[in-house]
């Protein structure tokens, strides 16, 4: 269900007024910053709506912000008390759907927290680096175009003498053609996936046949290759952290949905375009 973002209207017009003193010398979530016909509204109310707000709105002082942020809180309060009836069903299930979001995200968040302590991440580098090697490196051109057709014709013309750098500088649509295409030296897994592989295929002085990538059409030349010395474990502190992090909720989730019960019923006639069918939440 979409949002309106009403809190840019009251943002706009009152974020150049400073903020009033809050009453409590040593305010706490709990801290009552207002109240709307006997309604608390706390000063964690307002912490969590000021953490939602759009980047650009948090890079504006807070003290210019509470009074606005606080005023729209209110609004919202006294919009909600004036409500009749009961609450639409694609409130409800937004709302349901929002709980489950946010209290599944605090779990992987615990998980993520006590998933790469300095002892694993030291575990995983002398493990993968125990022979000093860094695996390899490559010093690589290449030629980017559009469509296969066009990157099959210089190959062709590559096949029969023609220079790759003078082809790469009037045919590629990449950057690097102001250099001939030179990519320079790059480690394993610093590219694409297909253009990796198109890399890994070649030795040195070889030229590829084209290589679909999500940027187009590529013919690949190696330069050349070695074997790099194993970077400084500081160079590789975080992506070991964010491989611990990812394998840990992972394995997380792998367990707790192998141990739930879970049942996917089969309903007999099922479209899934019914998925856009937003009259079956009603009014």
């Amino acid at each position: 269900m979409p949002r309106t973002p009403g809190f840019l209207t009251a943002l706009t017009a009152m974020v150049a007024f400073a903020v009033a003193p809050v009453a409590a010398s040593e305010p706490d979530a709990d801290t009552v910053v207002a109240r709307v016909n006997g309604e608390e509204i706390t000063l964690g109310h307002m912490i969590v709506a000021y953490g939602s707000l759009p980047p650009q709105y948090r890079q504006i002082p807070a003290d210019q912000l509470f009074d606005a942020l606080r005023e729209q809180l209110i609004q919202q309060s006294a919009l909600v008390q004036a409500r009749t009836g009961d609450v639409p069903r694609a409130v409800e299930l937004t709302l349901e759907n929002e709980r489950r979001e946010l209290l599944a995200a605090d779990m992987l968040e615990s998980v993520m927290k006590d998933a790469a302590t300095d002892e694993e991440i030291q575990a995983v580098y002398d493990k993968r680096f125990a022979d000093g090697k860094g695996g390899q490196e490559y010093n690589a051109a290449h030629i980017l175009v559009d469509t296969e057709d066009e990157a099959q014709a210089l190959k062709e013309q590559l096949d029969e003498g023609a220079d790759f750098a003078k082809l790469a500088e009037a045919e590629s649509s990449d950057v690097s053609s102001a250099n001939g295409g030179d990519l320079g030296w790059f480690r394993d897994g610093e590219m694409v996936p297909e253009f990796q592989n198109g890399v890994e295929s070649l030795e040195p002085g070889d030229v590829s046949d084209p290589v679909q990538s999500q940027f187009g059409w590529h013919i690949i030349k190696l330069n050349d290759k070695r074997e790099a010395d194993a970077p400084p474990l500081d160079a590789v502190r975080d992506e070991i952290a964010d491989q611990l992090r990812r394998a840990a909720v992972e394995a997380r989730i792998e367990e707790l949905t192998a141990g739930a019960e879970v049942e996917r019923p089969e309903i007999e006639g099922f479209d899934p375009d019914v998925l856009n069918k937003s009259e079956l939440l009603g009014d």
